[in-house]
């Protein structure tokens, strides 16, 4: 993983945020890397390069998502093991939002209309059919994030393949994101989850 606080994550995901500048003693990522940023996806690393504070501009600083390089160093300070000068040298990592196969736009989309409401429930009725598991599969996920696909299955009686096939149904939708181990209800998921409850739309 690699981290951001949720400031950056907007930035990230539009392209305008490009760059990160750590305090690092040594590289943590790899040109050609992909590393998740969570709840965002993930971001592929294109330059890794370290280079002295003194160097970095106020226009290095905006494409790191802040306004100035006087902001990029008072977010940087409280971090630092000793104090910032011209000569500190820090890991300037060239990136780009990747996604992450999970349709990760449509998961953030946690806005939803009534008709978002229905038009989803509408699928995941249509889904159920005579076995009903859409519904009983997101309130899974959302009481065991991030736990093995063969634990969750399992404790529903399931088959794996077939339960991560049907997991894979949900994230088309937005509803879900998948992680290196397991799965978490997508924060569109939680608003479908939440409004479904309140709506009893029609079946």
């Amino acid at each position: 993983m690699l981290l951001f606080k949720k400031r950056f994550h907007a930035g990230l995901v539009d392209g305008s945020v490009t760059r990160t500048f750590r305090l690092w003693e040594k590289p943590h990522v790899k040109v050609g890397g992909r590393y998740r940023v969570h709840p965002i996806g993930v971001v592929e690393v294109e330059a890794v390069s370290r280079v002295a504070l003194g160097t970095l501009t106020d226009v290095d600083a905006r494409h790191g998502g802040f306004e100035s390089k006087a902001e990029m160093l008072e977010y940087m300070a409280p971090v630092a093991k000793t104090p910032l000068t011209d000569t500190t040298p820090v890991f300037d990592v060239t990136l780009k939002h990747g996604g992450d196969g999970d349709r990760v736009s449509l998961a953030l989309e946690a806005e939803l209309t009534k008709d978002d409401v229905l038009e989803l429930w509408a699928k995941l009725t249509k889904w159920d059919g005579r076995s009903p598991w859409t519904m009983t599969t997101l309130k899974l996920i959302k009481r065991r994030p991030r736990i093995a696909a063969s634990k969750l299955a399992a404790s529903l009686g399931r088959e794996t393949l077939p339960f991560k096939e049907d997991v894979r149904k949900l994230k088309k939708l937005g509803l879900t994101q998948s992680f290196e181990v397991g799965y978490e209800v997508s924060p569109r998921g939680l608003a479908f989850m939440k409004a479904a409850a309140r709506l009893k739309p029609k079946k």
